[in-house]
């Protein structure tokens, strides 16, 4: 089995053989209707539709079978489905079956119009059980991870394999206590910097770890260039502009609501609406970097990510702070 398998449209392993559940159905109807076309093989979970065929919720086995026979479907199901489109790969689907741990999903066309379930026997056969352990790896390292990660390694092993990526969070915590020293001054002077510091840098680190998350699951289920490189860096500096420019209007107001004082809102929030783009940059451009060389992205990204941001948000916010105030 090769690579090339796993690219293959996801709705050829989806079944046919399951009962759509409308909306208006009570129990009791639902029931009464699945008793008469069948369940076909592991149905966990039933799928409801609306008046237009489009899917409109699921219900666990279980909750079925408990839910009073006159309550209606559309009361009891629950609306927060998870599908995957018709569009998606086999790898995509068993990325999803990793990512949300459901033991079955609906494929959905463009309309979510329901046209087949996939559920975690696809997962199974297809990767867990391969033969080969080379192959294996293959698989479960597109699929960000490593099988011997997923068996359990020993704990030397693991300390060995994390422990040098973590090296980068304490180089960029000691690199910010030095920088607060060189700032030291201006700290003292305008305490009300130092009030901010841990907003800006959770602010920070809360986007940057939103942004490298999405790069991540783009690396893995992309094919990755220049181009792609360049498109996502455009669409990333959009986001980031928006991110910012809000994030940074915030905090300006609440600075200025509680101390009155101009200079040091517009400080604070200037540093946090280019501490939001330096970190949404970060989380595109380091996992990009990772990947490119072929490094592990899913272990080293957090760490280095969050090392770089930490670093260019405090020596932004204390520069902007020394010139300013």
């Amino acid at each position: 089995m090769d690579a090339e398998h796993f690219k293959q449209p996801v709705g050829a392993f989806a079944r046919k053989d399951f009962p759509l559940l409308q909306a208006e159905m009570t129990v009791e109807d639902a029931l009464r209707l699945i008793r008469e076309r069948g369940v076909g093989e592991r149905i966990v979970y039933f799928y409801v539709v609306d008046a237009d065929e489009k899917l409109s919720g699921v219900l666990p086995t279980r909750l079925l079978l408990t839910a009073p026979l006159e309550r209606k479907l559309g009361e009891v199901m629950n609306r927060r489905v998870v599908a995957i489109p018709s569009t998606a790969t086999l790898l995509d689907a068993c990325d999803v079956f990793i990512l949300h741990r459901f033991l079955a999903f609906p494929v959905v066309d463009s309309n979510r119009h329901v046209l087949g379930i996939v559920d975690i026997g696809v997962f199974a056969s297809e990767v867990l059980e391969l033969e080969e352990p080379e192959r294996t790896d293959e698989v479960f390292e597109s699929l960000g991870f490593r099988v011997s990660q997923v068996r359990g390694a020993s704990p030397v092993k693991a300390f060995a394999y994390r422990f040098p990526w973590l090296l980068s969070t304490i180089g960029s915590g000691t690199i910010g206590a030095l920088l607060a020293g060189v700032y030291e001054e201006t700290l003292e002077r305008a305490i009300v910097v130092s009030f901010f510091l841990a907003l800006v840098l959770a602010l920070a680190e809360s986007v940057s770890i939103q942004s490298m998350t999405l790069t991540l699951q783009a690396l893995r289920g992309t094919q990755t260039g220049w181009r792609w490189f360049v498109l996502a860096l455009r669409r990333e500096m959009a986001l980031a502009v928006l991110l910012g420019l809000a994030c940074g209007a915030v905090v300006f107001g609440i600075v200025w609501g509680w101390r009155s004082d101009l200079a040091s809102a517009g400080v604070i929030g200037g540093s946090v609406a280019g501490s939001v783009l330096i970190a949404c940059m970060a989380g595109l451009v380091v996992p990009a970097i990772l990947h490119a060389f072929k490094w592990d992205p899913k272990i080293a990204a957090g760490p280095v990510t969050l090392g770089c941001t930490d670093v260019m948000t405090l020596l932004l916010y204390f520069s902007l702070a020394r010139w300013l105030l």
